[in-house]
């Protein structure tokens, strides 16, 4: 994703690279055994790039109903069939199953999780482009998007779990402090239980697999509610994870599906999860957390944001282009953690302007498994163009500037899409400045020569999940990153790149939510956290000093203030002083008159 990329001695060093790596991780897979390999036939639709069993068209307005959920591809608006409108009592049976299951997991050892996961990383490789094309089918992404977003990271999760993981569950040992220096103090993570997991729509592979990573590697059982907008791939991927679940031995019910609703949401929520994972809207996430607050169930709330992209004055503007593009287009810009204002100087303005209209004007829309041309998919929500096109006019009547796309496809058109899309002018009174698009609109703010003025711009905003800034000078865009009010922040990258190192923690501030998910912090938090003492050697045994012990003998007192100061005491002198006072505390005195 980064500019350096197009370095050819970067490009040598990184072959060199890979080639190192692939040999380190086949003698790495044969020392510690091979995982078994897992089948899964796929149907026409999920294998095929164009099916040829013909399907009718999806309507958005006769197609739902209470008992079952639709599933379309929202590229060419084909109807694939529906998934179960789950009820709150039928949630509840899924995480007793888990439950039940999760007891006997529990107990499983980490030679057993890695197995496991090792597993689910050969099947993944083996069958990526299968997933792909589900994805894309579901989610209307291209095949591009699929790879980059769905497979390749869950690989890398997959990965870093499997090679780091243990280090971060293991017992903790810390410093016991002068008071206990005849302890250990460590600390243990244990499995929370059954967690439950409700996940958005825009990358239907990775937002399964992702937290079933964790949870399954921290001992837990999942319940995973997909998004109604995103349903049928769960057929597929479910059937994997069956599949993986058996060849590794691991209880059948540990991972359970569900599909529905928000009824079905809220029973996740309130039927008995010991922690909840919510990645979606800051108006469902507080629905979230006011219905967990009844029960006090921890929640981790990833809710969006609006990211911020600096362009320095000293910046190459027109070699940036590519990469703003892929930051804004990946996936239709349904992105987390995705740039969402750009924030450049004047100095640099009219050029990266021009640049990355230039770029967008010969993108390619429409269906993405019909040609490998195809740049741009369809949007995942029905009512998304819609409503991507009234913050497009709200911002052109406030002075915005339309440089491509920026129009609704005529009416009649097959599929979900809204053009790739350049906005220049944007403001902060207009509202595609202030709430977050979700879409494929580039938003370019024009800031004086000023580093200041450009994080002032970047943190004026409700959200702060991640940003990133880009200067010649590493060091100033470092600075620019360190002043951002953000959960995550890249240097001279795209910031979505902070993802591809899953040892880092995952999660924004402000109305971005709180918590974490990946790296050490994201399989902690899927644990309860238990504080151990224990005596450094076995015949050490407990005892109460007689000045402290019932009943009193009228020396507590004195021999508390003495081990203080003792203990604490400024200098040695003190110190010997308070050694003094102590051994006086100690000696018995007479006893009290009755």
């Amino acid at each position: 994703m980064s500019t350096t990329f197009l370095d050819p001695k970067v490009v040598q060093l990184l072959g060199v690279f890979s080639v190192t790596a692939v040999a380190c991780a086949v003698a790495w897979s044969l020392c510690r055994g091979q995982a078994p390999k897992v089948i899964v036939a796929p149907v026409e639709e999920e294998e095929a790039s164009n099916p040829k069993t013909p399907h009718r068209k999806f309507c958005w307005d006769t197609d739902r109903t209470k008992e079952h959920v639709p599933c379309w591809d929202p590229a060419t608006m084909d109807y694939l069939g529906e998934a179960p409108a789950m009820t709150p009592e039928q949630v509840i049976e899924k995480i007793q199953l888990a439950r039940d299951a999760q007891k006997c997991w529990a107990k499983s050892t980490f030679v057993q999780r890695r197995y496991l996961l090792r597993i689910i990383l050969r099947f993944i490789v083996e069958n990526m482009e299968t997933i792909a094309k589900v994805a894309c089918r579901d989610s209307g992404k291209t095949m591009v998007d699929a790879m980059f977003g769905e497979v390749m990271v869950t690989c890398e999760k997959l990965r870093w779990t499997i090679s780091s993981g243990e280090r971060y569950l293991k017992p903790e040992y810390r410093t016991s402090g002068i008071m206990n220096m005849h302890k250990t103090s460590r600390v243990e993570f244990t499995p929370v239980g059954v967690v439950g997991a409700i996940v958005p729509f825009n990358y239907p592979f990775h937002n399964v697999f992702n937290p079933l990573i964790a949870a399954l590697f921290a001992g837990n059982a999942i319940v995973i509610k997909v998004s109604e907008y995103a349903s049928w791939s769960t057929k597929y991927y479910s059937r994997v994870i069956s599949a993986c679940l058996k060849a590794a031995g691991a209880p059948a019910d540990l991972v359970q599906f569900v599909t529905g609703y928000g009824d079905a949401g809220n029973a996740l929520v309130t039927g008995g999860a010991d922690k909840v994972i919510f990645v979606g809207s800051v108006e469902v996430g507080k629905m979230v957390m006011r219905a967990a607050s009844e029960s006090l169930t921890p929640v981790i709330l990833e809710l969006g944001g609006k990211d911020a992209f600096i362009v320095c004055d000293d910046a190459d503007a027109a070699a940036l282009a590519q990469l703003a593009c892929r930051g804004v287009y990946q996936n239709m810009g349904q992105n987390c953690a995705g740039p969402e204002r750009f924030i450049v100087y004047e100095k640099v303005y009219d050029k990266f302007c021009e640049s990355v209209a230039a770029v967008v004007r010969k993108m390619e829309q429409g269906a993405p498994l019909s040609s490998p041309y195809i740049d741009c998919g369809a949007s995942c929500m029905p009512q998304a163009p819609a409503a991507y096109q009234k913050l497009v006019d709200d911002a052109v009547a406030k002075g915005a500037k339309v440089l491509a796309g920026g129009e609704l496809p005529k009416e009649g058109s097959q599929g979900q899409f809204y053009p790739p899309t350049v906005l220049a002018d944007v403001t902060p009174d207009m509202r595609i400045a202030k709430e977050e698009i979700f879409g494929p609109i580039m938003c370019i703010f024009k800031v004086p020569n000023s580093d200041a003025e450009a994080v002032a711009l970047a943190n004026n905003s409700d959200f702060g999940l991640s940003g990133c800034a880009h200067s010649a000078s590493q060091a100033r865009a470092a600075a620019i990153c360190q002043q951002m009010e953000a959960g995550m922040a890249s240097v001279n990258d795209l910031e979505g790149t902070t993802y591809l190192s899953q040892s880092l923690p995952f999660g924004g501030v402000k109305y971005s939510g709180f918590d974490r998910f990946a790296g050490p912090e994201g399989l902690r938090g899927l644990c309860h956290v238990k504080s151990v003492v224990e005596n450094r050697l076995s015949f050490l045994k407990p005892s109460i000093p007689a000045p402290i012990a019932y009943p009193s003998n009228g020396q507590g007192t004195d021999f508390c203030l003495a081990l203080c100061q003792m203990l604490y005491g400024y200098g040695l002198g003190m110190k010997a002083m308070g050694l003094l006072a102590l051994i006086k505390a100690v000696i018995p005195r007479k006893p009290k008159k009755e």
